[in-house]
């Protein structure tokens, strides 16, 4: 079983920058997909980035040149590097590792909140 902490949120101007971080107990090099999912109040939640093994990245289109997501495999860290921050990205943000076994976890998520 894997447990993911996220890390890195908080109260950002807009056109500022936020990185956040997931950090699993278990280790990550065989996750078949690690991503990051947001949903802001009263909205569903949205899919922003994901990696899959062997591809590339895979980022929403609203994010598109703005958000990068990485990993560092020695750390058991999954990061999203979110710049140029605009209002609409407030949202709570949650990072998701399906493993080898195809089971999905979960992290209790990091308040992203972008306000002047």
């Amino acid at each position: 079983q894997v447990r993911l902490v996220e890390s890195g949120g908080g109260l950002v101007q807009p056109g500022g920058s936020l990185k956040l971080s997931c950090t699993a107990s278990g280790s990550i090099n065989r996750a078949t997909t690690m991503a990051w999912y947001r949903q802001a109040r009263g909205k569903q939640r949205e899919l922003v980035s994901s990696i899959q093994q062997g591809e590339d990245a895979n980022y929403a289109d609203s994010v598109k040149g703005r958000f990068t997501i990485s990993k560092d495999n020695a750390e058991n860290t999954l990061y999203l590097q979110m710049n140029n921050l605009k209002p609409e990205d407030t949202a709570l943000y949650s990072c998701m590792v399906v493993d080898r076994f195809g089971t999905p976890y979960w992290g209790q998520g990091t308040q992203v909140t972008v306000s002047s």
